[in-house]
């Protein structure tokens, strides 16, 4: 695959930049910030468009906060001009790592997403014995900047838009050169694109037909437990050498009619249910929702616009008493 120049510029390009701001506003046009930015939106575009240009533009400015959806998790908000950047190359980029993604990988990527990597994982479970399921011990801050730039390096020629992401690299780290912070747009479709290279080791090396991922959520299936322990500890030399990463202790290898525990739900071939813990987490939401609701902290609309996202992601599943109860409770549309 040939390596891709000339797209800083694309980048720097005054309708790319709009562009970038109409994504990094969307959903937020009532924040400070955005409304900031649009009451002198042609100066305010044109400042960036320099700022992009003779790479001035600071980076890096983030808000720290914690969210709990299911465990704790440190989220890094980038200044509304930054954000702004990371749309304008990812507009640029996207398209270039998106054509050294395998097919089936799901995470980050336009026509995919968690609902088709359900169902190619129940087609698989319908194909094959055996599963093994892994996932990544701390995946975002473990992620190597210099093994990302080198990655990057394979795909991209042009040096503005490798410093460029250097750049940002720097920005960020849990130790010494590693971790991408959670919540920037660019920390997803690296992450994604880092994971990239073991798709195709698996893929093209080890000649595996049955396998998926969610970014840092995979598995393998096969018709042989053997099979499955030996790409086992093929995938762990692989990860730990070439992307300095390790697997979590809880690896689940078992047949699939079982059930594979994915994105939330218990894969069979023949149905798909919520996870106990997903059903634990959603418990828990409409409680701290309905307390909220009870104590005017929220409106009706407000409590049914979060509990509806709840609601489709049981869509899904078969979980129609599930879905019963909550509706019936709480007037959510069905």
């Amino acid at each position: 695959m040939n390596r891709v120049n000339n797209l800083y510029i694309q980048v720097s390009d005054y309708e790319n930049i709009c562009l970038a701001f109409i994504k990094a506003a969307k959903g937020k046009q009532n924040s400070k910030a955005v409304a900031a930015f649009k009451r002198s939106f042609d100066e305010n575009i044109a400042k960036l468009q320099i700022q992009i240009r003779q790479q001035t533009l600071e980076v890096g400015e983030y808000h720290f906060f914690h969210i709990w959806d299911p465990k704790p998790r440190f989220i890094c908000a980038a200044k509304f001009p930054e954000r702004i950047l990371h749309h304008a190359i990812m507009n640029i980029c996207e398209p270039v790592l998106e054509r050294y993604a395998i097919d089936d990988s799901y995470a980050c990527r336009k026509y995919k997403g968690s609902r088709k990597a359900i169902d190619r994982a129940q087609q698989f479970a319908r194909r094959f014995k055996w599963f093994l399921k892994l996932d990544i011990k701390k995946y975002f801050d473990s992620i190597d900047h210099a093994i990302s730039l080198h990655l990057l390096n394979k795909r991209i020629k042009d040096k503005q838009i490798l410093d460029l992401f250097s750049q940002i690299l720097k920005t960020y780290h849990t130790r010494q050169g590693k971790g991408l912070p959670i919540g920037n747009l660019i920390s997803q479709h690296l992450a994604n694109f880092y994971l990239g290279y073991y798709d195709h080791w698996i893929k093209e090396n080890r000649r595996i037909k049955g396998y998926l991922r969610y970014m840092d959520d995979f598995v393998l299936f096969g018709d042989h437990r053997s099979f499955l322990k030996n790409e086992l500890a093929e995938t762990q030399f692989f990860l730990n050498k070439e992307l300095a990463l390790e697997i979590k202790p809880n690896i689940q290898l078992n047949r699939c009619t079982h059930g594979i525990p994915f994105l939330g739900y218990r894969v069979f071939p023949n149905k798909i249910l919520l996870s106990p813990r997903s059903k634990q987490r959603f418990h828990k939401k409409f409680r701290a929702y309905e307390a909220k609701w009870k104590t005017g902290r929220w409106t009706m609309d407000q409590l049914i616009a979060h509990m509806e996202p709840l609601i489709d992601f049981t869509r899904v599943a078969q979980a129609k008493e599930f879905r019963k109860t909550i509706i019936h409770r709480f007037g959510v549309s069905s």
